[in-house]
């Protein structure tokens, strides 16, 4: 494994609007949480803390709108702001995270200059019920499918700390071996009050284990430490690459706030790693 560690950075850019029951999201109109919610930021606005991202080391940029998947206006949306950083900053590699996905629009957005999708399946098939009913587990497999096959890099991980079982944890591996997507994106659940879900964080030694079991599974795949990072790990966040992580987010996440991108980046430095500097593995 080399020593290379990877920073991605995300952009919610459409917060809080989505009419889903997925327990675990703030994001759900169903939940009532106190986040901040809006329908779109300004492209101008986006660019600029896509340029900051940048700044700071990220070399992948993920644009997250809220709610169940693509729609003809959020295609044209993406695409807009797609182009525009790929114009001003042609070396940051473009992740769209806009749910479910047709072969047709993710074409679109392929065009518009988005490399890699990201579509979670979050938790096993068998658990997902206990999560979301207004969509189903097989949606988010399929868009997967979807994905790859248009020629987009799928990014495709999970949340845990959602009370599945250990075999839930299996299960939601297995299919991602099954996927074999360029990267993945594991979140441990981050708690609030607003959510109809445990209060509580995963242990540490488990979760350092959730990383260690994917790393055996997938020993050639990106794995990425993203929400959940700071509550979960706390002082021993940085331990997370002595197990397999090699790639975190750096920056603020969806709803929550993170680390300071330079306190990340010194860290990272300081245990004698290297910050990759393009997406290859």
């Amino acid at each position: 494994m080399s020593n290379k560690i990877y920073l991605c950075a995300i952009n919610n850019i459409q917060s809080g609007t989505c009419n889903e029951d997925c327990k675990f999201c703030t994001q759900s109109v169903k939940h009532k949480a106190n986040i901040q919610r809006y329908r779109s930021k300004s492209i101008d606005e986006i660019l600029k803390e896509a340029q900051l991202a940048y700044q700071h080391k990220a070399i992948g940029y993920c644009l997250v709108t809220a709610g169940a998947g693509l729609d003809d206006k959020k295609v044209e949306f993406v695409s807009q702001v797609a182009y525009t950083i790929k114009k001003a900053i042609p070396q940051l590699s473009l992740i769209a995270c806009n749910g479910i996905a047709s072969i047709e629009q993710l074409k679109e957005l392929k065009k518009a200059g988005i490399e890699h999708y990201n579509h979670n399946l979050e938790t096993s098939k068998e658990f997902y019920h206990n999560i979301c009913t207004t969509h189903s587990w097989d949606d988010r497999f399929q868009t997967c499918l979807n994905i790859k096959s248009v020629g987009l890099n799928l990014c495709s991980g999970g949340i845990f700390g959602m009370g599945e079982s250990i075999d839930d944890r299996k299960s939601l591996i297995n299919s991602l071996v099954e996927l074999d997507p360029m990267s993945v994106p594991i979140n441990f659940f981050h708690p609030n009050k607003a959510l109809p879900l445990p209060y509580e964080t995963l242990d540490i030694a488990v979760a350092f284990d959730i990383i260690k079991n994917l790393r055996s599974a997938m020993p050639k795949t990106m794995l990425m430490v993203a929400g959940g990072r700071e509550i979960t790990f706390q002082k021993q966040q940085y331990d997370i690459f002595k197990y397999g992580a090699n790639s975190i987010v750096i920056g603020d996440y969806l709803t929550t706030s993170g680390n300071l991108a330079s306190l990340d980046i010194q860290n990272i430095l300081d245990r004698g790693y290297t910050i990759a500097t393009n997406c290859k593995i």
